[in-house]
């Protein structure tokens, strides 16, 4: 899943090197925390918070053959 939304930020920021992705993996559930330049905030989020769902859809999707839990926080 890392990978995943490593490839999908960078794609969408001018900054693609200050793109940082952490996942963090429990019993039921992976955390994956996506971290971007201040001025690349609202590129990743989008108007109404459109993109940013729509990478969490697709985060979930991949993991279905897991049967895990993802989920995606993006932080400042």
């Amino acid at each position: 899943m890392k990978e995943l939304v490593q490839v999908i930020a960078s794609a969408l920021v001018d900054h693609p090197e200050e793109v940082v992705v952490t996942e963090t993996e429990t019993d039921k559930a992976v955390v994956v925390e996506l971290r971007v330049a201040p001025d690349d905030m609202g590129k990743v989020i989008g108007k109404q918070g459109r993109i940013a769902k729509s990478i969490r859809t697709l985060v979930k999707a991949a993991a279905t053959k897991d049967d895990k839990k993802v989920v995606v926080e993006i932080l400042q």
